[in-house]
């Protein structure tokens, strides 16, 4: 190619206004600006959309059904576009097979090293196949808990929790509620046990039937008179406490139900392979004195020093030799991005969005690629600004092994280290889609309108993504509150002797009534601390699920198995909370009909200003007419979807806007409904910032929107589908729910890196919500790294010093000054230049 650019002509993706630019090719090129500005549009829905349909096209028809695809983005022409490889922020992970190893592959590398090298008993028959050494296959899984390394039982403690209780009184606390539970204690009194009796008085075997019986007698039961009601005999099937438990957890589609069962059930080792999830015989062959399991429970460093004189000692033809060799170097590239503290057993589904990518980016480096686009999607998620120097190392590696890198990012100690600056803005939605700037990074500086100018150049440090470039770069100044004074508590919490993963005996203090960030290095121990262990307290001592705290499907550990609780030796001091609520970056829904008015509530309030018009009031159309899930006034053609998929011969299956209703999901009917001028479908197709004045005579309406818009959302769409925003959006989409609820008592407001995927602009606007909700009487703690949120907390905690078995310690507790200067802390040094002290 002679023109070293790649060239944009018409980008009209999303909200892009029909967007020209150029962006060098072989460069490291960094996207910015606000949430919802276009640069994502840019960066992945054209260019990288673009290439990936110029590569399709070079495959074979059928092929191509076969694989998935984006659409073609909307745009009059690129040129100068290479191939391109997309390494984007996934929110979720496959599943709980899934692991470190089996995302890098490493786990591959390690079952041919045993396979081929391994050290086998003297009575072995021959060598075993390297599929026997994975517990995903059944070559290898172990019989007894089918590779997951533990089993879930129940025992009658678990079950039975106070068992100076009657059955009636409810001495079977894992049975159902309601109806269900009555039916079941009707039945065992059919079957002639006293159910009056205190649990502890009945005999063993009585217990022991009614707790784990495989039995499922079918009797006829003769329900006890109640006042007013007339109850028929009728017949009744029964089954177990034990074997309710266990069938609601694996087979229940209901996530309540599920986690209400999980309490109830016990989670241990396997006794069969003791964990290690494989096959005896596979457990015998041993490299170096250790089994395959026991190497794949090593960090990734120490896994490496032992491979090492493998490694460097033997022969180029030796097949020990090789393989090692292939592992150290593909986990020091790991161990270069900050993961050594990684396990290669360690499940994906328990790694940050961040820590995903850069395993993935690890593969990549590996790959031997040149000529490549890589975009990258905000590469320093979730990294320690320790570790920011040595991903940008990494990245500096694949542009000179000859390939582009595309970046969309917000933070701007990378930003200072690109070759060309696209900044897109200067807001969100459809007051955003221009590109302000496209060039080299100084030349932001003579762009008054943009946003991101500010936290580049003024040395403000604002949130702190525009603070130091570490221990020995320049100071970005003081960030947002950091000079303030440190609130007072008003209480603390006190858990002492907790252990879990990598905590170990830890005792931990958080203030009450303050705002408290937990910080440290990645794989210290943070999350564990606070969206585990302290999360887990609370909710167990206000029983159960805590208002406000909705944690997603298979969120921590895959959904698919019981996670390991905390053990603590004591906790006081919660009696001060009243409630708690978890504000994370999980999607707010897993399909289309999932979005911001349905999840805040916001689209009841709609259908019911609708429904009392008079003209549906004569028709007698109710609210739930005016849901696109109810069949009375979806469109039927697509089913309330809006679009309808159309299967191609021998072409992949597209999406085309519905014939029917042309995108509205309404049926005709429906849409003749009309408030203040406009049909319910017009509604759904606002901006929060237009509906706000449309609906402000609407009290509960005029309520979420304005919450809305104080966190910075009056860009989206209504309708907006929940597979379209992004993990920040969907975060203070759920900050913004419970900010218009009405708020009684002392609140937890517990957010795990609550700035990742905000534009500092954008950061500033959440934490002004997060200091007002301190302000009101309540606590905050965040598990953070953007140091300019950490210089404006009132309490710091710093775990550390280092990652996995290094960390999971205390080293540093106090206001952020405090911590600043502590020695020890890998933290310390960034937060003193975000605080202006170094």
């Amino acid at each position: 190619m002679t023109d070293a650019y790649v060239r944009v002509r018409g980008a009209r993706e999303h909200n892009l206004r029909a967007v020209d630019v150029a962006i060098p090719r072989d460069a490291f090129c960094v996207f910015t600006g606000v949430s919802g500005s276009g640069k994502s549009s840019l960066a992945f829905g054209t260019l990288y959309a673009e290439a990936q349909r110029r590569y399709f096209e070079s495959v074979a028809p059928y092929a191509r059904r076969l694989i998935h695809q984006v659409g073609a983005p909307r745009v009059e022409e690129i040129t100068g576009l290479p191939p391109a490889v997309a390494l984007e922020q996934r929110r979720s992970a496959p599943t709980s097979r899934s692991s470190v190893g089996t995302v890098t592959t490493l786990s591959n590398s390690l079952r041919m090293l045993f396979s081929r090298a391994g050290d086998y008993p003297a009575d072995s028959t021959g060598r075993l196949d390297s599929d026997a050494f994975s517990p995903n296959t059944a070559a290898g899984a172990c019989p007894e808990c089918h590779g997951l390394g533990r089993v879930h039982r129940v025992t009658e403690d678990s079950l039975v929790p106070d068992p100076a209780l009657s059955v009636r009184e409810g001495a079977i606390a894992a049975w159902p509620g309601a109806w269900l539970g009555k039916n079941l204690r009707d039945i065992v009194a059919t079957l002639g046990y006293d159910i009056d009796r205190p649990w502890r008085d009945l005999p063993q075997q009585d217990r022991d039937w009614i707790l784990f019986t495989e039995e499922r007698p079918v009797v006829t039961v003769h329900p006890e008179r109640e006042a007013g009601r007339i109850q028929r005999p009728y017949k009744g099937q029964y089954q177990s406490a034990r074997h309710y438990v266990l069938h609601t957890f694996s087979d229940s589609q209901s996530e309540t139900q599920r986690r209400r069962v999980e309490r109830f059930l016990v989670s241990e080792a396997c006794p069969a392979c003791d964990g290690r999830r494989l096959r005896p015989e596979a457990l015998a062959v041993t490299f170096a004195g250790h089994d395959i399991a026991a190497l794949a429970g090593m960090p990734l460093a120490a896994l490496a020093a032992l491979l090492r004189p493998t490694a460097e000692g033997t022969g180029e033809e030796s097949v020990a030799g090789t393989l090692a060799r292939d592992l150290v170097a593909r986990i020091e590239v790991l161990t270069e991005l900050g993961l050594g503290y990684l396990s290669m057993d360690r499940p994906a589904p328990t790694l940050s969005a961040g820590e995903l990518q850069r395993l993935r980016l690890a593969t990549q480096l590996r790959s031997g690629l040149f000529g490549v686009v890589y975009v990258l999607d905000e590469p320093s998620a979730g990294l320690h600004p320790a570790d920011t120097e040595s991903l940008l190392t990494v990245l500096a590696r694949l542009k000179e092994a000859g390939n582009s890198l595309f970046v969309v990012e917000h933070d701007m100690d990378v930003v200072r280290r690109a070759d060309w600056l696209v900044d897109v803005g200067p807001r969100a939605g459809e007051h955003g889609g221009r590109v302000l700037h496209s060039g080299p990074v100084d030349g932001l500086a003579a762009v008054d309108e943009s946003l991101t100018r500010r936290f580049l150049f003024d040395g403000r440090g604002g949130t702190g993504r525009g603070g130091s470039d570490g221990p020995d770069g320049a100071t970005g100044g003081p960030g947002g509150d950091g000079a303030r004074e440190p609130r007072k508590p008003s209480g603390t919490v006190r858990l002492s002797g907790i252990h879990l993963h990598n905590l170990r005996g830890l005792d931990a203090e958080f203030p009450l009534g303050v705002f408290t960030a937990v910080t440290g290095v990645s794989g210290s121990g943070k999350s564990t601390l606070v969206t585990r262990v302290l999360a887990d307290a609370v909710r167990e001592r206000l029983g159960g699920d805590a208002a406000g705290d909705r944690p997603e499907a298979g969120a921590e550990d895959g959904g698919d198995e019981a996670r390991p609780t905390a053990d603590l030796t004591a906790a006081e001091g919660l009696d001060a909370i009243d409630r708690l609520v978890r504000v994370d970056q999980k999607p707010i829904g897993r399909t289309p009909r999932s979005n911001l008015a349905t999840y805040t509530g916001l689209f009841d309030a709609v259908r019911k200003v609708f429904a009392a018009t008079d003209e549906a009031r004569a028709r007698g159309y109710k609210a739930g007419r005016f849901s696109f899930n109810v069949a009375a006034g979806r469109c039927e053609t697509c089913q309330g979807e809006g679009f309808v998929a159309v299967e191609l011969l021998f072409l992949p299956g597209t999406y085309a806007p519905c014939t029917a209703c042309h995108g509205a999901r309404y049926n005709p009917d429906t849409l003749e409904i009309t408030y203040r001028g406009r049909n319910i479908a017009e509604v759904l197709e606002m901006t929060v910032d237009a509906a706000a004045d449309f609906l402000a005579e609407v009290p509960a309406a005029a309520r979420s929107l304005r919450t809305l818009q104080e966190v910075g959302l009056g860009y989206l769409r209504l309708g907006q589908p929940a597979t379209e925003l992004s993990g920040g959006e969907a975060q203070r989409i759920k900050l913004a729910t419970e900010l218009q609820r009405t708020r009684r008592g002392h609140t937890l407001y517990l957010l795990d890196e609550p700035t990742t995927g905000l534009h500092p602009a954008d950061t500033e606007v959440l934490l002004r919500q997060l200091h007002g909700l301190v302000d009101a009487g309540n606590t905050v703690v965040v598990v953070e790294h953007d140091m300019g949120v950490v210089a404006g907390a009132d309490h710091v905690i710093d775990l550390g010093p280092g990652g996995g078995a290094d960390g999971g310690r205390i080293v540093a507790s106090g206001p952020p000054a405090e911590v600043a200067a502590a020695e020890g802390s890998r933290t310390s040094p960034y937060l003193a230049r975000a605080l202006g002290l170094a």
